[in-house]
């Protein structure tokens, strides 16, 4: 029985293609002739979030027409996107939307605790086709995973509260995945460590 397997071009624009849309779109976002700067980044990340909501939701589904399965951390986020992103919209209050990462982060630093707690990595559940690695790898990895997302989530809420609108996007946009990227480099000295081999 054959896998359908996703292209790993076509899983990297699911991932990353969002955030430069909403990027994209809080750029070229229309605002009112004369607003302040506060009225243009409020009327700009509106406008970003209503395109960002919609286009979550079709990679998402897109995601499933292919694989038939849904990743459950991308459900997450997809779920936050949605609620958070609603709200904003709703409200037209940004607070919302900036706060989104925080609660994401939190939401997965939180489920990693608690699979420590009871001597579980729930990351080996999400990712163990893609890195086989040994209980104790696993152990180690979730661990460290848990701390980086805790501090991801510190690290936006000082942005966001300390920052205006402008800056937080592009910190959304450019920081987070280049992290996210520097996060999983640096830990190559585990998935060498604690690889299973291949046998076959």
């Amino acid at each position: 029985m054959t896998e359908n397997k996703q292209n790993p071009i076509v899983k990297l624009v699911l991932e990353i293609g969002p955030i430069m849309v909403f990027f994209l779109a809080y750029k070229f976002a229309p605002f009112p002739e004369g607003a302040t700067s506060e009225e243009r980044q409020l009327a700009q990340v509106i406008f970003a979030t209503s395109v960002f909501v919609p286009v979550t939701l079709a990679a998402l589904a897109y995601s499933w027409f292919v694989e038939k399965h849904l990743p459950k951390m991308a459900v997450i986020t997809a779920v936050i996107v949605v609620v958070f992103g609603g709200l904003t919209i709703w409200l037209q209050d940004a607070t919302f939307i900036k706060m989104k990462p925080t609660i994401l982060y939190l939401a997965f630093g939180g489920i990693l605790g608690f699979g420590l707690l009871r001597g579980q990595s729930y990351l080996r559940y999400l990712m163990e086709d893609m890195m086989p690695l040994k209980a104790e790898g696993w152990m180690i990895f979730t661990k460290r995973f848990m701390l980086y997302f805790f501090a991801l989530a510190i690290i936006n809420e000082l942005v966001w509260r300390n920052f205006d609108t402008d800056t937080w996007v592009s910190f959304k946009t450019f920081f987070l995945p280049i992290a996210s990227f520097g996060f999983i480099m640096s830990q190559m000295g585990i998935f060498a460590k604690y690889a299973i081999k291949d046998e076959e």
